[in-house]
């Protein structure tokens, strides 16, 4: 008898320290939970779960209800799946428990028991927008899956690592450089994350080598990288800004993604800033995306005046002010993520709150004239049953790389490329100094007789690149302050092949001469040769462009002859040259014809000294700089430099100020 009560006693004692146990796992669950460290909270709940008694329930229900949520928060879907099954199982769980599941089996490709879960949801609230999307969803990627797009998929190893890699992202004026986030060894911190049970995030970068292929995945030597999570970066135009998310922690407050910002300065990126973007400190502030005109930084949130989960908002760069909400169809009762931009002028993001195949799918918004939005899902195979988000493109064209999951049983992200065949024109051009280098702070006008008008700011190499129409007359020109400008004209007959059309603006300086290449004259005479009707018709077009400026036409020698003879051959091809321009149009009184024989040697330039490395920049090519030059072929070389035809820009404001014709006197 006593050692049966002895049992018994034992039997209850144990069940009390696993209830309590069970309790103690859900209580620290519940802590981990609050500060949003989902993988830990998971693992406490599931603990309470195995103690709890398979007799108790509602509590079993309730706490595999608890490890599904966050499961579902991490991705783990097969472990979220069964802890709601089993929450329904129970009778536990809270009204939209199905809906998870139905949105759960539909993101890992169970279409049929999604379709029939998204039914009995339904049954109980037919309204709920959600679960209406997601039953129209199964029907379109069957549909879609039958019918894929032309769009080309494939998954790129070389920039996947054993963990998560996510939100790639071109940098440079090449898209040389290719950053990506990812949770692989080499992130710093050496602490598991409390929300994903891996490593927080970090940035790291791809680069093209000189044969144009990537290179293996390295960390970015700056302080953008922390012992937090950081990710899903974007740039402005100019390449002198990065954005991107940082989520810190705090064992006392729940996370909060938030967005920063870091200069570029000698090759490196500076420390990070804090982008307050509001006083809000209770949301979420990430995804950033810089819009390609460089006015707005857009990004995600879930900030009070939303229409649901979280939401694309933007933001004014150039005169900060208030944020947007970009409303309806954009945005929606669901998940709206990972805003981008392609250089068109598109956007491109990611939903889980509009028709789709199954979690985050890919969507393309445009605007129109007049600001209103409209929205295109992306479909198969660009998007899957998995999560499917964070698209950066190779400039105008329909390629470049996103991220997915898809396939991948534990929920980690992978980078893939994608290119879409098109036909697509394009104009591709080059602002820079005649006779220098590149002019980054150029702007490039172009105004075509289709109603197109745009200001173009150039590359850092001073490139530019832009889509056009056939059957469209465009007009360019290219300018920068101190400089002349450049016309350039451009049609297009065919849209049946792709082509880029390459154009060059040559800037002609306001301060400085500026060479006439190309010019020659006959042996030891005046006359121009028909060898130099190109380049003194191009120097026409210039003057033709720029009516308003009025030059010298300078003619120079080299030191051998007698100086009276020489000064005297170059005055007289100088004026050779200017009749000529007066035979194409150009007015007399715009141009000066002026011989210096060889009174002024040329100055070294930069570029002189590039393409000729005896020579330092700032050598001035005397007579006697020249005879101390022991090999005879560099003395020629110093020779024909200084035989030369330049112009330099006397006037700039000819005929604005002079008086209308009427009130002119006649001459005597």
């Amino acid at each position: 008898m006593r050692r049966t009560q002895h049992i018994i006693i034992l039997l209850v004692a144990a069940i009390l320290i696993t209830g309590c146990g069970a309790d103690n796992y859900v209580r620290k669950g519940d802590e981990f939970l609050a500060r949003g460290e989902y993988y830990d909270a998971a693992a406490e709940y599931k603990k309470a779960y195995n103690h709890t008694p398979a007799k108790e329930r509602a509590k079993r229900g309730q706490r595999a209800w608890k490890m599904a949520e966050c499961y579902r928060r991490i991705n783990y879907s097969a472990k979220a799946i069964a802890g709601y099954q089993n929450a329904i199982r129970y009778m536990q769980g809270d009204s939209l428990s199905l809906l998870h599941l139905a949105r759960l089996q539909q993101k890992v490709g169970r279409y049929k028991d999604a379709k029939k879960t998204y039914e009995t949801f339904l049954d109980s609230m037919p309204e709920h927008p959600l679960g209406r999307n997601g039953l129209q969803g199964i029907s379109l990627a069957e549909r879609w899956k039958e019918r894929p797009t032309t769009y080309k998929v494939k998954r790129e190893q070389l920039f996947n690592a054993r963990r998560s890699d996510f939100s790639p992202m071109f940098y440079g004026d090449g898209h040389e450089q290719l950053y990506l986030t990812s949770t692989r060894p080499q992130a710093k911190g050496n602490e598991m994350s409390g929300i994903t049970g891996i490593k927080n995030s970090d940035l790291f970068l791809s680069k093209k080598d000189e044969n144009g292929k990537w290179t293996a995945v390295e960390s970015i030597e700056s302080e953008v990288n922390s012992e937090y999570d950081e990710g899903a970066c974007a740039f402005t135009p100019d390449g002198a800004t990065m954005y991107f998310t940082r989520c810190t922690s705090d064992p006392e407050y729940p996370r909060y993604a938030q967005i920063y910002k870091s200069q570029r300065s000698d090759a490196s990126w500076s420390k990070p800033t804090l982008v307050e973007i509001s006083r809000d400190t209770l949301s979420t502030f990430a995804h950033p995306a810089v819009s390609p005109d460089g006015r707005w930084l857009y990004f995600v949130s879930d900030m009070p005046g939303g229409l649901g989960g979280k939401d694309i908002w933007r933001y004014p760069l150039d005169s900060p002010g208030g944020v947007e909400n970009l409303g309806e169809p954009v945005n929606s009762v669901g998940d709206e993520l990972f805003p981008t931009f392609r250089a068109n002028g598109e956007m491109y993001f990611s939903s889980d709150g509009h028709p789709g195949m199954g979690g985050l799918d890919l969507f393309r918004a445009k605007q129109d004239s007049t600001g209103r939005w409209s929205i295109e899902n992306l479909k198969s195979p660009m998007n899957s049953a998995g999560d499917d988000f964070g698209m950066t493109f190779e400039g105008l064209h329909n390629r470049g790389f996103f991220s997915s999951n898809r396939g991948d049983a534990r929920g980690w992200d992978h980078i893939y490329s994608f290119e879409k065949p098109e036909v697509i024109q394009t104009v591709k051009g080059w602002v820079y100094e005649k006779d220098g280098y590149e002019l980054p702070e150029g702007l490039v006008y172009m105004v075509g007789d289709d109603g197109t008008n745009k200001k173009i700011s150039v590359r850092g190499d001073g490139s530019f690149e832009e889509i056009i129409e056939p059957h469209v007359r465009y007009v360019l020109l290219g300018t920068c302050k101190g400089y002349l400008n450049h016309k350039q004209e451009l049609s297009v007959d065919t849209s049946s092949v792709s082509r880029e059309h390459v154009l060059q603006f040559p800037l002609a300086s306001i301060t400085t001469p500026v060479l006439v290449r190309n010019v020659f004259y006959e042996f030891d005479r005046a006359d121009i040769t028909p060898e130099s009707t190109t380049a003194l018709d191009s120097l026409v077009d210039l003057l033709n462009q720029n009516p308003n400026i009025t030059i010298e036409l300078a003619s120079h020698c080299d030191y051998r002859g007698a100086d009276a003879y020489n000064l005297r051959l170059s005055q007289r091809r100088a004026e050779s040259v200017v009749n000529y321009l007066i035979s194409k149009g150009i007015a007399r009184d715009r141009l000066t014809p002026v011989g210096y024989g060889e009174a002024r040697p040329k100055i070294v330039t930069r570029k002189i000294s590039e393409l000729n490395p005896f020579l330092q920049q700032g050598d001035t090519l005397s007579e006697a700089f020249i005879q101390r030059l022991k090999d005879e072929a560099r003395q020629e070389t110093c020779n024909a430099l200084n035989r030369r035809t330049e112009f330099k820009v006397l006037r700039t404001t000819y005929g604005l100020f002079d008086p209308p014709a009427a009130a002119r006197k006649p001459e005597d």
